[in-house]
């Protein structure tokens, strides 16, 4: 049986390896019996269902981020970190990943922090977001909607008008 990692990364590039399959890329790094068949499940939990044999040259930007999430997720990580993952996608792509993301995280229960610049994506995502200047912390904020979140609820667009204001930014 494998067991959890403590942590497995998703950047904002998918870094899949050219001359590997998507299946292989998924398992790169484990081993055991298992292995191909729990890379197969993640794929289809990423809504990638039967392109395991593709090459990834023949996907687009948002299903190789797909594939990069389901590299995390075969894992069984308790920790999920992601680095702008989001950050190369076209909108509607993005909107989506961050719906798969948050379905994800309902699933398998994994704690997840983010690293964005987009401060509405931060707040559809978080349960806390943190402000940082400099290297330092210098602002902690809970987010005390409840999922799912959108940009039009009130308390959305306080919360946003907020933290653009504390990043000296004027809505």
């Amino acid at each position: 049986m494998h067991r959890p990692t403590h942590l497995a990364v998703v950047f904002q590039e998918h870094r899949l390896l050219p001359w590997k399959r998507v299946v292989d890329n998924v398992s790169l790094g484990l081993s055991g019996p298992d292995v191909r068949t729990r890379a197969v499940a993640a794929l289809d939990e990423v809504g990638l269902h039967g392109r395991g044999m593709a090459w990834p040259a023949e996907l687009s930007g948002g299903q190789a981020q797909r594939v990069a999430v389901a590299r995390a997720l075969v894992r069984r990580p308790r920790l999920l970190l992601l680095d702008e993952p989001f950050g190369a996608l076209d909108a509607l792509t993005r909107l989506r990943m961050q719906q798969l993301l948050t379905r994800l995280h309902e699933q398998h229960g994994f704690a997840a922090l983010l690293v964005t610049h987009d401060v509405e994506e931060a707040l559809l995502l978080a349960d806390r977001t943190v402000v940082l200047e400099h290297g330092q912390l210098v602002e902690s904020v809970e987010v005390p909607l409840t999922h799912p979140r959108t940009p039009d609820d009130p308390a959305f667009g306080a919360l946003r008008r907020h933290l653009l204001g504390r990043l000296g930014v004027s809505v």
